[in-house]
């Protein structure tokens, strides 16, 4: 079946791919490059079989060529019906044109009042809508707000500022959240290269915000102030309780309060993924530390990430002998992980292979509030 011939709804639908092209040009304030569309008509032998069609298909042309299609002609011959004139190409000359067959001049509009607007406030983030005018119109209820949440950072030193201190009408925390991304862009292009933390860990910390605090809730045998339970700000927590010589992190909250704790130790909470928080514990190093999680994928994971940081970290309950031995308490891991862990133990890499591979079981899971009692106590002791 021969190919259909071109309609001037198909160059439209042609030149709407083009339009983010023609809208960054049109921002940047480049020249319109004139664009030329090639059109398949009927060839001469088709003339005769199909000449009610053709003639209805050149009608539409005509009509199309009153614009903002300029149409382009070629000549077609026959000895049954002569030489005949037929759209051979079509061609947009210029913004006006392409946004009038498009449909984008509402688009262009708006854009362009954007890119007004951007160069009155910061005129270095004109090639930023030239880059992504689609994704700038996205944002058009929201680009003064942007503009002005970017002029607050310029003109201010944010060290010792949360987020929650940016002062501006109809801004606030979540606006920056939903808009992190763009902001990061926008704010690369006009701060000087001394303001970016480019090794920064997440928004705050690259432009220089105070980031939310983490906390460290610990027990411990000997009390501190009269408390034998505290939760402190971990950049505070500088050094142990007095005469502590063992730590303990718990994954599981209750697991965490009814742990056995042995004389010169505490024990911290470690709330599954947040045990990557004690970084900042550089003093856990001086410590004989203990890590106890779930028997699953993410509890080893978990295990491994401590360890990266403090390589002389060792396990308690995680391990073969434990798993097997609580088989009425197995449960089913929603979401293994297959991530390579490096930090484990030979006996560690192989359990957590063995839960990869479902050879006790597919999903294995074994919750550390799930272990006996009794077992806690002797590996404690």
């Amino acid at each position: 079946m021969a190919a259909p011939w071109t309609t001037p709804a198909a160059v439209r639908e042609s030149a709407g791919k083009k339009v983010a092209g023609w809208l960054s040009g049109y921002v940047a304030g480049a020249e319109f490059d004139p664009v030329r569309f090639p059109i398949r008509g009927p060839a001469a032998a088709e003339l005769g079989g199909r000449y009610d069609e053709a003639r209805r298909w050149a009608a539409d042309w005509d009509r199309a060529a009153r614009g903002p299609l300029r149409v382009e002609y070629k000549k077609v011959g026959g000895r049954s019906f002569g030489t005949n004139d037929i759209p051979a190409a079509a061609w947009l000359d210029s913004y006006d044109h392409a946004w009038e067959a498009t449909g984008s001049r509402a688009h262009a509009r708006a854009l362009a009042a954007m890119a007004e607007r951007t160069r009155s406030a910061h005129p270095a983030l004109l090639p930023w809508l030239a880059r992504r005018p689609l994704k700038a119109l996205d944002l058009a209820d929201s680009w003064d707000r942007l503009l002005a949440v970017t002029g607050w950072v310029l003109a201010r030193d944010t060290a010792g500022f949360y987020l929650r201190q940016v002062d501006i009408p109809g801004v606030d925390t979540k606006f920056i959240g939903r808009h992190r991304g763009v902001l990061a862009e926008l704010l690369d292009l006009v701060l000087p290269p001394w303001r970016v933390n480019a090794t920064g860990d997440g928004f705050e910390e690259r432009y220089g915000f105070l980031r939310k605090p983490g906390y460290v809730r610990f027990r411990c045998s000997v009390p501190v102030a009269g408390f034998t339970e505290l939760s402190v700000r971990a950049d505070e927590l500088t050094a142990p309780p007095p005469g502590t010589r063992r730590a303990f992190i718990i994954e599981n909250e209750i697991t965490y309060l009814a742990f056995p704790l042995p004389a010169q130790a505490i024990v911290i909470y470690g709330s599954g993924y947040a045990a990557g928080q004690f970084g900042p514990l550089a003093w856990l190093a001086d410590l004989d530390l203990v890590y106890w999680g779930d028997i699953d994928t993410h509890g080893l994971a978990i295990l491994s990430r401590v360890r990266h940081r403090f390589p002389h970290a060792r396990s308690i309950l995680m391990d073969e002998a434990t798993l097997l031995a609580h088989r009425s308490q197995w449960g089913n891991e929603p979401d293994p992980t297959s991530a390579a862990l490096t930090h484990l133990t030979a006996a560690e890499r192989s359990l957590y292979h063995s839960l990869r591979n479902g050879t006790f079981g597919e999903r294995l899971r074994l919750e550390q509030e799930f272990i006996s009692f009794a077992s806690v106590t002797a590996a404690v002791r």
